[in-house]
């Protein structure tokens, strides 16, 4: 399994870099703040986990691979929260970076975690220069547009978006971009271990949906309702509870069962298996539904 200690040292590194000489005091604190403590670290457990599947051959070039996403994951985070789009009070439990240091800073430190997420990717590509270009392609796809994180964000502006649309680029697209990611980094292709993170992002926004339909805001650390009041889609409000459930398990299951030929096959099931466990919001689901009947 996964240990966590990789992507935590990348990402001190990676903050210490940024934050150094010369860096304006409170965008350095709101910087660490952003990041640490960390969520679950979802998807960059799923890059590291891909790549040691894989066999991995280059690990300074996985690691950058996995911290770039989080950090990426993080800065969008950190600007959805602001006033102009969710104005969000609570993140992973303590006050959101703008509530914490500003607006203005929040913003600023939003855009200087993506920057510092291609620099760590740049400077680890020395290890690798063949697979550094396909790399920043690639997670540069996952965050802007066609279909990027941005471009899930600015869907939200339209008068009309399908539901596929929105959570494939706003939640799907970097985790496509992270699976896919640990394939590049050691060597291996990228193609099919996309579609399994498509899968997974899916399944975890499914699982947000219906955590934001019916969660406890202390449990998870933001606030609830919020697709209702934004008016955004959701799998569980256009399809009702008991339909967003069984969409959650067949999402887990294709994942699983969508995992090619690789070394390290059975662990990297078990792996998605055990990362699915952790969001699948069974309690919220069956106090829902009990409230419901």
């Amino acid at each position: 399994m996964v240990s966590t200690d990789r992507i935590e040292s990348t990402l001190l590194e990676a903050l210490e870099h940024a934050s150094g000489n010369g860096c304006p005091p409170k965008l350095a604190e709101a910087m660490h703040y952003a990041v640490f403590p960390g969520g679950a670290r979802v998807r960059p457990k799923l890059c590291l986990a891909v790549a040691m599947a894989c066999a991995e051959d280059s690990p300074e070039l996985v690691n950058a691979a996995a911290a770039s996403i989080e950090l990426l994951h993080c800065a969008s985070l950190v600007h959805d929260d602001l006033p102009c789009f969710d104005d969000a009070e609570i993140r992973r439990g303590k006050p959101s970076v703008h509530r914490a240091f500003g607006e203005d800073l929040a913003v600023l430190t939003g855009d200087a975690l993506i920057v510092q997420a291609f620099q760590v990717l740049g400077r680890a590509g020395r290890v690798a220069p063949r697979r550094l270009g396909e790399l920043l392609c690639l997670i540069g796809d996952s965050v802007g547009g066609p279909t990027g994180i941005v471009a899930g964000q600015a869907w939200e502006s339209e008068p009309k978006v399908t539901l596929v649309d929105y959570e494939r680029s706003k939640t799907g697209s970097l985790f496509a971009a992270a699976t896919a990611a640990g394939a590049i980094a050691c060597g291996a292709d990228p193609n099919a271990w996309g579609k399994v993170g498509d899968r997974i992002g899916e399944a975890y926004q499914v699982a947000d949906d219906i955590l934001d339909f019916a969660g406890d805001p202390e449990k998870i650390g933001k606030p609830v309702g919020q697709d209702a009041v934004h008016g955004r889609p959701s799998f569980a409000i256009e399809h009702g509870l008991k339909e967003a459930k069984r969409r959650l398990e067949h999402l887990v299951s294709s994942a699983i069962r969508a995992i090619p030929p690789c070394p390290g096959r059975a662990a990297m099931r078990q792996q998605v298996a055990m990362e699915a466990r952790r969001f699948t919001p069974d309690e919220p689901l069956r106090a829902a539904e009990a409230a419901v009947a």
